[in-house]
């Protein structure tokens, strides 16, 4: 199939095709990470510009060693280091970069909706690296290809995540993307850290973690975000882990077979113990290995690569 899309925003604006067509995509450009010479020159004399707003160590990176794979030229911006410290709206950047004529721009904004926005200001292809409690599409297709590469599908499949659900951005891109690819989501945490109306996306809530891992496939764990948190909405870390802290023994409520997975950054001993995010069900690591092989996959597609 040819792909079609200008950018990649949401998981809701993705179909089913666009997203095998990703995932198939991204399984055979992964085998380039793995040679001595880990470059092709696919998308020589392409430009990229990374604009992040946000702090990040995960996906920046991914995202610029995915497009020097692919030997594209890149450029990084960092609020900090940009005229935005100096007042220029969003708009005004957009259209400055416009004036450089990168071919993609890849934003990581703390407003949601920003890369939208971007997107209708410019003719380069944007690519949403997390804006907000939103969306953070790169990162629920990169899930998505680690659990289908290591259960061979994704239908059927019975997915708890676990944590703070009202804060997070992927916890919201990965609802939709699993549903949307015929498996069952199953949430849990404090009842203040699950939002109203999380049901409409089509996932089931429950509010203790026993009820949402029993006979889990997968079990995502999510950290606390405290940087995007009003008021702390749980008494304190060590009762957070009591009550919903990923364990050895709470693994027991789980099939034997499970995949352990979580974005990062890991806090160990709150969220999940450090025996169970090293431990043999882990994935932890794939995920990252498997963000790489993403983002090259939406570069190659965006540019116009066919499948």
């Amino acid at each position: 199939m040819e792909f079609v899309k200008k950018d990649i925003l949401d998981m809701e604006s993705l179909s089913v095709e666009e997203i095998q067509a990703i995932l198939d995509t991204a399984e055979t450009l992964k085998e380039i990470s793995t040679r001595s010479i880990k470059k092709v020159p696919t998308l020589r004399g392409k430009s990229i510009v990374h604009f992040f707003y946000e702090a990040s160590t995960r996906t920046k990176t991914s995202f610029e060693i995915a497009a020097k794979r692919l030997s594209a030229d890149t450029v990084s911006i960092s609020a900090s280091t940009s005229s935005i410290v100096k007042g220029e709206t969003l708009a005004d950047t957009a259209k400055n970069l416009e004036a450089m004529n990168p071919d993609v721009i890849v934003i990581r904004h703390h407003a949601a909706g920003a890369p939208h926005m971007l997107a209708r200001l410019v003719k380069a292809s944007v690519i949403n690296a997390g804006d907000g409690m939103h969306a953070h599409p790169t990162q629920a297709l990169l899930d998505m290809m680690t659990v289908r590469e290591k259960r061979g599908r994704l239908e059927g499949l019975r997915v708890a995540i676990i944590g703070d659900i009202a804060h997070s951005r992927v916890a919201r891109s990965n609802i939709v993307g699993f549903i949307k690819m015929g498996a069952k989501v199953v949430l849990a945490g404090p009842p203040t850290m699950i939002p109203m109306g999380i049901e409409a996306l089509g996932a089931h809530v429950r509010h203790h973690i026993q009820e949402a891992i029993h006979d889990a496939d997968v079990i995502m764990v999510l950290r606390i975000q405290k940087e995007r948190q009003q008021a702390f909405v749980f008494p304190s870390e060590r009762e957070y882990a009591q009550c919903y802290g990923l364990t050895v023994e709470r693994l027991a409520e789980a099939k034997e077979d499970v995949l352990i997975m979580h974005p990062g950054p890991i806090n160990r001993g709150v969220e999940i113990a450090s025996e169970v995010a090293d431990g043999p069900c882990s994935v932890i690591l794939e995920q990252v290995a498997n963000g790489v092989a993403i983002r090259m996959a939406l570069f190659y597609l965006l540019l116009g690569g066919r499948r």
